[in-house]
C-alpha cells in the first residue's frame, strides 16, 4: 500500500476527529475538561467505553496473539465482566457520594495525605508507562507503513503523534474524549467487520464456510482447564480479569472519567454493564479475524505474525485497497483516542492530586492545568522512544504485566479502605506500596525452581494487593 494513500488517509480522518474535537470543546472549562460537568448521556459514555479499553493494542496485538494462545484471552474478558459489575455496585456509588473530581481523593479522605499522594503517583507510573506501550504498537505500525518508506525517523514520528493528542484533548479535555472514543469505537468495529468480510471473500467463504473455518482452527480453543500451572488456566485468567478490571478500570483515572461523567450513579451503572458486554462481543470479533488473518497469510506467504500480522496481511495488496484503508482509520483511530484519553487522565490526576489544584482559583487552576498538560505530551514522547528501544515482547502482555505491578498497591489501598474502617499510620503506608510490588518481583522470578514448575500470570496482581492488603494491617493505629 503506497504510503502517501496511507498519509492522505491519516490526515482525513484526523481532520474529521479535530471538527468534532472543535465542536465538543467549545467553550470548556476546568470542569469539563476534568468530568464533562456531568453532562454525558450513558448510552454515549457506553459507547465511548467499548472503546476505551480497546487501544491500538487490541486492534493490532489480540488478532496477532491467537497463534500463542488461542481464545484464551476471553477467559479473562468474562473476568472483566464480574470485574465491572463490583466497579458498578461498589466503586461508583462511592465516588459519587464523595464528589470527587480525581477518583484518589478517597485515599485522602479515608487514611490521610501520604496515602493519597501515594496512589496518585503509582497511577501516575502506572498510565505513563501503559499508554506508552499502547501507543508506541501504533507509532511502530506507521513507522513501518508511512514514515520508513518516506526516510523519516522514528522519533518524528513520535513527536507528531504526541502533538496531534496534545492539540485536540489541549481545551475540551473529558467532554472531548467522551465525542472522539465513541467515534473511535465504531471505526474500529467497522475496521474489524470489513476486514472479516473481504478476507472471507478471497478465500472464498461464505458465513457458513467462515464459521467452519474459524470452529475448525486449533486457533479457536477458549478454555483451558488442563493445567493449573500454566498461565492460560482458567481460573487464572478469569480472577486475573475480575481484579485486572478493578484496578485498570474501576481505580484508573483514566477510565473512570467517563463513566463518572454522566449525571447520577445510576446512568453511570447503566453505561458500565452495558459496555462491558459489549466488550467481549468485539473481543471475540478481534480473535475471530485474527483465525483468519493467520490463514490468509499462510495460504500467500506472509510471514509476518503477532502484532506485525494485521498491518502486513491489510496492506500486502493481496486484498481490496479499501482493507488497507479501514486498517490504517481503525488502528489511527484506536491509537489517538486511547492516547488522548490518556493525556487527560494524567493531566487531571497530575493538576488535582499531585499539584493541589483544587485549592487554587478558576485562572490559577486554567493556567496550571494547561503547563502540566504540555509537560505530560513531552513526557508521553520520551517514553515512548525509550520503549522502542527496549520492546521484545507483545504488547498486550507488556501492559498487563506493567499494570500487576503498578496497580496491586492502589488496588490493596482501596481493598483495606472499603473492606475496614480502622485507622492507619498514613506516613508509612508509601514503605508498604513500594516493597508489595518489588516482593512480587522477587517470587515471579523464582517461582519456577521454588514452586515446581508454577508461572505466574496476571494473579500476580492478586498478590501485590494480598501484600499491600498485609502491611496495612500491621499499620494499624492502635489509638
Amino acid at each position: 500500500m503506497n504510503a502517501y494513500v496511507i498519509l492522505i488517509t491519516v490526515c482525513a480522518y484526523l481532520l474529521f476527529m479535530f471538527v468534532i474535537a472543535w465542536v465538543a470543546g467549545s467553550k470548556s472549562d476546568n470542569s469539563a475538561f476534568f468530568n464533562g460537568s456531568r453532562k454525558s448521556k450513558w448510552y454515549i459514555a457506553a459507547l465511548a467505553m467499548i472503546g476505551a479499553p480497546m487501544s491500538g493494542v487490541t486492534f493490532v496485538s489480540v488478532p496477532g496473539m491467537v497463534s500463542s494462545s488461542g481464545f484464551g484471552y476471553l477467559q479473562m474478558c468474562l473476568g472483566f465482566i464480574a470485574g465491572y459489575l463490583v466497579i458498578s455496585y461498589v466503586l461508583i456509588p462511592l465516588f459519587y457520594r464523595l464528589d470527587v473530581v480525581s477518583i484518589y481523593q478517597y485515599l485522602e479522605k479515608r487514611f490521610g495525605a501520604a496515602s493519597y499522594k501515594t496512589g496518585a503517583w503509582f497511577f501516575f507510573i502506572s498510565k505513563i508507562l501503559g499508554a506508552s506501550v499502547r501507543f508506541f504498537l501504533v507509532c511502530l505500525t506507521l513507522q513501518m507503513l508511512v514514515f520508513t518508506p518516506l526516510g523519516l525517523p522514528f522519533f518524528l514520528n513520535v513527536f507528531i503523534s504526541v502533538l496531534i493528542v496534545f492539540a485536540y484533548t489541549f481545551t475540551g479535555g473529558v467532554k472531548t474524549v467522551i465525542w472522539t472514543d465513541s467515534f473511535r469505537t465504531v471505526c474500529m468495529i467497522l475496521a474489524a467487520v470489513l476486514g472479516i468480510v473481504f478476507i472471507s471473500k478471497n478465500m472464498g467463504l461464505d458465513f457458513g464456510g467462515l464459521a467452519a473455518s474459524v470452529k475448525g482452527s486449533e486457533m479457536s480453543r477458549i478454555f483451558f482447564f488442563d493445567d493449573v500451572k500454566g498461565t492460560q488456566y482458567f481460573w487464572k485468567q478469569f480472577l486475573g480479569g475480575l481484579f485486572t478490571a478493578v484496578a485498570m478500570t474501576g481505580l484508573d483515572q483514566d477510565m473512570m472519567q467517563r463513566p463518572l461523567s454522566c449525571k447520577d450513579p445510576r446512568d453511570s451503572r447503566k453505561n458500565m454493564i452495558t459496555s462491558s458486554v459489549m466488550q467481549v462481543f468485539v473481543v471475540f470479533l478481534f480473535l475471530c479475524l485474527g483465525v483468519l488473518l493467520y490463514q490468509f497469510a499462510s495460504a500467500n506467504g506472509i510471514g509476518e505474525t503477532g502484532d506485525r500480522l494485521f498491518a502486513a496481511v491489510a496492506t500486502s495488496g493481496l486484498l481490496p485497497g479499501i482493507v488497507g484503508i479501514l486498517f490504517i482509520i481503525g488502528l489511527v483511530a484506536s491509537a489517538y483516542g486511547a492516547g488522548g484519553s490518556a493525556l487527560t487522565s494524567l493531566t487531571t490526576s497530575f493538576t488535582v492530586d499531585i499539584l493541589g489544584g483544587m485549592k487554587k482559583d478558576e485562572a490559577s487552576l486554567t493556567r496550571v492545568r494547561k503547563l502540566v498538560h504540555v509537560g505530560m505530551a513531552v513526557l508521553m514522547a520520551i517514553v515512548i522512544i525509550v520503549f522502542e528501544r527496549l520492546s521484545d515482547t507483545s504488547a498486550i502482555n507488556a501492559v498487563y504485566t506493567l499494570a500487576s505491578y503498578t496497580y496491586g498497591p492502589i488496588l490493596g489501598m482501596f481493598v483495606f479502605g472499603l473492606a475496614c474502617k480502622k485507622k492507619v499510620r498514613d506516613s508509612l503506608v508509601p514503605l508498604v506500596a513500594i516493597l508489595a510490588p518489588l516482593l512480587c518481583l522477587l517470587l515471579q522470578l523464582n517461582a519456577d525452581r521454588w514452586f515446581g514448575g508454577y508461572k505466574f500470570s496476571y494473579e500476580i496482581l492478586l498478590l501485590n494487593a494480598a501484600f499491600v492488603i498485609t502491611g496495612l494491617c500491621c499499620l494499624i493505629r492502635k489509638d
